[in-house]
């Protein structure tokens, strides 16, 4: 996949905490356009505050992030417009899939698109129509969301996602709260996603890929980067004692 060199993501000097617990500690970050970076580590190591901080569902305490051209440094109190602006550059993915149980899967995945980008009922159909056929779940658009799968309610979140055509995709353990089969559903279509040349940062468990599809892979460790590189190169041959460490426990599962 070619990559263009224009960073699309960038973080410089990151830091929270909760309380005295310091979890992100001077966190850099820069993430190509049409990258796919992988984030791994031990649990409570920092890694989906990360990802929360960098469309401000978490407030970082010192810091800046910047996607595409909207920048926000946090110790400037930022408006809840900039911080907006932020979340429209960039779709979340969480664990748990966060659809609205009252709405159909169509309405679902309309709705930011009305509430937010101002579409007409139509417009907004149209584009979550073409969404769902992309994740394969066309024919699910009149049911509601416990008439499906966890699998399918994760495809459903990716949509719902994309519909605001963000510049990058943020995904926090997407396949976690699902079995093995299932989650190869999700896997499949960020696979297909990364092909298409959709920049994304991934919290994952998934090792394989981390390897296989990333570009990049990042483990992080009580709040810090602890090692980051090709993901080949990280994967097969960490530097540091704590990532092989880490590594070697999760492969021997």
């Amino acid at each position: 996949m070619s990559k263009n060199e224009k960073s699309l993501v960038r973080v410089d000097s990151l830091s929270k905490s909760f309380g005295t617990l310091e979890v992100l500690s001077g966190i850099d970050l820069d993430v190509k356009s049409g990258e796919v970076l992988a984030i791994i580590g031990p649990s409570g190591s920092g890694k989906s505050t990360l990802l929360r901080c960098l469309n401000f569902l978490e407030t970082p305490d010192s810091g800046a992030i910047e996607v595409a051209d909207v920048r926000i440094d946090a110790q400037n109190h930022p408006s809840q417009r900039e911080i907006l602006q932020l979340r429209r550059m960039a779709g979340m993915v969480f664990q748990s899939f966060n659809l609205f149980p009252h709405m159909t899967v169509l309405e679902n995945v309309s709705f930011a698109q009305k509430r937010v980008a101002g579409k007409s009922q139509a417009e907004a159909d149209a584009r979550s129509i073409e969404l769902l056929r992309r994740v394969g779940l066309e024919a699910k658009a009149a049911e509601y969301p416990h008439r499906c799968s966890g699998g399918q309610q994760q495809r459903i979140a990716i949509a719902r996602a994309l519909a605001l055509n963000p510049k990058v995709m943020l995904f926090d353990e997407p396949t976690s709260a699902l079995d093995p089969e299932l989650g190869l559903e999700v896997l499949s279509v960020m696979r297909e996603l990364a092909d298409e040349g959709m920049t994304m940062i991934v919290v994952t468990h998934e090792m394989h890929f981390a390897e296989s599809v990333s570009d990049h892979v990042m483990i992080m460790a009580d709040g810090k980067i602890i090692e980051y590189g090709p993901s080949a190169e990280i994967m097969r041959n960490p530097q540091t004692e704590r990532a092989q460490r880490f590594l070697h426990a999760v492969r021997d599962r």
